[in-house]
């Protein structure tokens, strides 16, 4: 017998969403296309575009204006940053001309479009966007600039005027010559990095470093020397500077002043620019002069050591120096620990020995007890082979006799 479906069909058909569909006006409504904007700009980077101007948040023509007077009250860094990826280019400089002799209305540009020929109009527009961004960036940079440059001269100058660090290295010289006598004659110095296996050389009851010998032998020979490293300033924070990058953003910065001049000397009329070079022309002098400082000094020092500028980085040159002082004062307190443990375990033994001269300080009567229980036990002892000699008392008592 064939199932009838036409009452499960009932009970359990989907209801329409909403009224039915007419097709036809769907047809229809799909001819009529919506007017099509004129499209400049390739499509991806148009999108891009549109992003970052919503990010601004403010119209095309006050973006426009704020670059015109270099407002950057008006326009961040960051917004900024991300405009100048959408300097117009030469295609794009060429479709905006074609598109304006044609007399199109702007209207039927889409809205990166219209900004695109807008922004096209500013007078050297990279030239602006450049100068405004090396404004917002100036004085940040020099600040981060400054205390680097700093660092390095100070240490350079420390290691190599100190003449305490000199003598305490001519000791490790004179250590180094002695041990490699056998082998070959005399050096006259030796690699900085050699520093390290002062560390790695112990005695023969492996209870002591060769660093531990010779901060012995400065403290007691030559106690002038100890503090050597109060000599030496900022090599932490010289050893974590990259010179090159330093010197490389000094030179950029110099650029960007150069840029700056130049723009307003072109346009002499803007209080923004008169303001910035006044107000830092000084500080860009100083960034100048101290970075050449720096890397004179750097340099000087290094070959002072026996090193290569090229190859030695402040970033590996004064690191050796740190580790250097660190394993030095580590030295200095575990020779101090030694002798308090020296000290105390001399103590202990001092009394120990007191404490038997005490016994045998004590008073006459305990003395004389005692030495009278010594002569008895040694009078026993004879009786044991001799007849004790006794005699009868009167009260009939038998009484040993001593004498």
């Amino acid at each position: 017998q064939e199932l009838d479906m036409s009452d499960f069909e009932e009970q359990f058909k989907t209801k329409a969403q909403g009224p039915g569909l007419d097709i036809s006006a769907l047809k229809a409504k799909a001819t009529q296309k919506a007017p099509s904007k004129v499209t400049l700009m390739e499509s991806n980077r148009a999108k891009n575009l549109a992003i970052t101007l919503r990010k601004g948040g403010r119209s095309i023509q006050d973006i426009c204006t704020a670059i015109e007077t270099y407002n950057q009250q008006a326009l961040s860094l960051d917004f900024l940053e991300l405009l100048l990826r959408f300097l117009p280019t030469e295609y794009e400089r060429t479709l905006i001309g074609k598109f304006e002799r044609e007399q199109q209305p702007p209207e039927e540009l889409s809205e990166e479009d219209q900004f695109m020929m807008r922004f096209s109009k500013i007078p050297r527009l990279a030239e602006r966007m450049n100068v405004m961004i090396f404004l917002g960036n100036f004085n940040d940079t020099a600040q981060l600039l400054m205390p680097q440059l700093n660092a390095i001269i100070a240490a350079s100058m420390s290691l190599k005027s100190s003449s305490k660090l000199r003598n305490i290295l001519e000791i490790v010289l004179a250590f180094g010559n002695y041990m490699n006598s056998s082998k070959r004659g005399a050096a006259y110095g030796f690699r900085l990095q050699s520093l390290d296996a002062l560390l790695e050389m112990k005695s023969t009851d492996r209870k002591q470093t060769l660093l531990h010998y010779l901060v012995r032998v400065i403290t007691e020979k030559y106690p002038e020397l100890t503090g050597f490293h109060t000599e030496l300033h900022f090599l932490d924070k010289a050893g974590t500077v990259s010179l090159d990058s330093v010197l490389q953003d000094v030179r950029s910065l110099q650029q960007g002043m150069e840029l700056t001049r130049k723009e307003f000397m072109r346009q002499d009329d803007s209080l923004v620019l008169k303001e910035f070079l006044k107000a830092n022309t000084e500080v860009m002098e100083k960034l100048q002069a101290d970075s050449k400082t720096a890397k004179e000094a750097y340099e000087s020092a290094v070959e002072y050591f026996g090193e290569n500028p090229k190859t030695s980085p402040p970033t590996t040159f004064f690191p050796m120096f740190m580790r250097f002082i660190r394993a030095y004062k580590k030295a200095e307190q575990d020779i101090e620990l030694w002798k308090k443990q020296e000290a105390a375990a001399k103590e202990s033994e001092s009394s120990s020995l007191g404490s038997e001269d005490q016994l045998d300080m004590k008073s006459p009567i305990q003395k004389a007890r005692r030495q009278q229980m010594d002569m008895i036990a040694e009078l026993k002892k004879k009786q044991m082979v001799k007849e004790p000699l006794i005699y009868e008392g009167k009260d009939g008592a038998i009484e040993d006799i001593i004498s």
